[in-house]
């Protein structure tokens, strides 16, 4: 469609944005389902979220997804947020509703979204996660709504650790999923936990940047061929983890399908439509 008067305006906001994939995953979606409305990358500074925020408003943004360091920091500038979002208390995605601001995050569900999409029955499933960071929460709370048994949480014994646990508890009081914290650093458990696990879920950045694995090789002796290994990094797309994941026999999936699904899941709650998967999944491949 052409760009005119009625064009819908969409975008992502975060510090740095020019490596975005999203523009390309949108658009796409637009031009497929006919939808009148383009979709932008805007850098913003951590200063400048105010004004951003306001220029959402008075230039009737229709939409917004949000990535670091901002998925915590624009909630106060919200008019509401969804339950899930509040739960977290981070949000990925914005709507604008008639000059309502609406947050929501679609990360942890994008991540599940994805293995369903992929086959996987994640009911009675044991899981592993590493780090809890904003993609590590929204994985974790996610998990009970998709009627995973256990969840079994490695994090680093720092200031945030006790606050965690506390978190952890809150969730675990309203859901029939079993939560467990243990110190990052207690590599027998770690060992243990994992030789019971279905599926491990590494949320940390360790592997974005080092080329080296998120705990010591011995760790990896308990992963065996019947076990998922997913790492939600997807640059590079095939991080030392998944490299010796694999030669485990482990089946391994980066972060892409995560990035396609936590899309999805924003379209709809924007537009009310499908995005187009099959299509968007020929961008990013």
């Amino acid at each position: 469609m052409k760009i005119n008067a009625h064009t819908a305006l969409y975008g992502f906001i975060a510090y740095p944005a020019k490596h975005s994939y999203s523009p390309a995953m949108y658009n796409c979606s637009f031009k497929h389902c006919r939808l009148n409305a383009r979709y932008l990358a805007f850098e913003v500074a951590p200063s400048n979220l105010s004004e951003a925020v306001s220029g959402i408003r008075s230039l009737n943004l229709k939409g917004i997804n949000l990535s670091m360091p901002f998925k915590r920091d624009i909630i106060p500038f919200l008019d509401e947020i969804t339950p899930e979002a509040r739960q977290i208390q981070a949000v990925n995605t914005v709507k604008n509703e008639n000059g309502r601001l609406i947050g929501a995050t679609t990360d942890g569900d994008g991540m599940f979204e994805d293995l369903k999409s992929r086959g996987w029955n994640l009911k009675g499933r044991k899981i592993t996660v590493l780090g809890a960071g904003g993609a590590g929460r929204s994985i974790i709370a996610a998990a009970a709504r998709y009627n995973v048994r256990e969840v079994n949480i490695f994090k680093r014994k720092n200031s945030t650790y006790n606050q965690l646990k506390k978190w952890v508890e809150s969730i675990a009081d309203k859901a029939e999923t079993e939560f467990n914290v243990y110190p990052y650093n207690d590599g027998e458990k770690m060992k243990n936990i994992l030789e019971q696990s279905d599926i491990l879920i590494n949320t940390t950045n360790i592997g974005m940047t080092e080329k080296r694995l998120p705990f010591s090789e011995d760790v990896l002796e308990s992963l065996s061929p019947n076990q998922l290994v997913y790492d939600i990094i997807y640059q590079p797309a095939e991080t030392v983890l998944l490299k010796k994941a694999k030669e485990h026999g482990c089946q391994i999936y980066n972060g892409l399908g995560m990035l396609l699904w936590q899309g999805a899941l924003a379209f709809n709650f924007w537009t009310g439509q499908k995005m187009p998967v099959e299509e968007v999944k020929k961008i990013l491949q």
